[in-house]
Formats: structure tokens, sequence, C-alpha cells
């Protein structure tokens, strides 16, 4: 029964993922060309951070199978992430790909870590 769990919970995270890119690429900032990709750099980030506190929370096989497996890997993208760092380096933007490779690994480790230390099961610190 996880299976579907985890179908359900990737028909919500999938969506949430596009609508999040679309919002984000329609309000770059003011005056602002959209080149850098927010969109995929939020989900990342909360996908992380959610996943961060579902492990932190100890949360139950279904829970876990419903919100970490399915609507965090269905919110979350690293092939988009992968592609749209290629994107930048070949349209000479050498600098914000390699930009975007180490903020968004920084991100989605600090994230994850953030989220298990507030869910209250982490126990960094001894």
């Amino acid at each position: 029964m996880n299976w579907l769990l985890v179908a359900v919970g990737g028909a919500v995270g999938a969506p949430l993922r596009y609508l999040t890119d679309r919002f984000v690429r329609r309000y770059p900032g003011a005056g602002l060309p959209y080149v850098f990709p927010w969109g995929t750099f939020a989900v990342n980030a909360a996908g992380s951070l959610l996943l961060g506190a579902l492990t932190g929370a100890a949360v139950s096989a279904p829970a876990y199978a419903l919100l970490g497996t399915g609507l965090c890997g269905a919110l979350t993208t690293y092939s988009t992430f992968s592609y749209e760092t290629l994107r930048l380096a070949e349209t000479g933007r050498a600098f914000l790909a390699g930009a975007n490779v180490v903020a968004s690994v920084l991100m989605g480790l600090g994230a994850v870590f953030l989220g298990a230390e507030v869910a209250g099961g982490a126990g960094f610190g001894g």
C-alpha cells in the first residue's frame, strides 16, 4: 500500500514544483530578467528542509512514503538543476553555473540539517 502513498505524494509534489517555478519566473525582481534558476533552487530548498524535518521527527513508514518519497521526491529535482546549470554554462554564464552548483549543494545540505535539528532528531553537538 506504500506505493499508493508515494503516488499520492508525487501527485501533489510535481504540480507544486511546476507552480512554484512559474511563480518565481514571473516575479524575478523589479526590472530584472530571469537568468538564475531561482524556481528550482526554491523547490530544492523547501524539499530538503521538509525531508530533514521528516527524518528528525522519525515519522512512521507510511507518512515517510507519502511525504518523503512521494511529495519531496516529486517536489525536488536534480535533473532540472543539472540541466539548468548546463544551460547557464552553454550560454556563457559560467560564473552563474558554478554559483548554482555551490549554492544548491550548500543550501540542500544546510536545509536538511536544519530541518532535522528543528524537528528534534539530529542531536548535533553532543
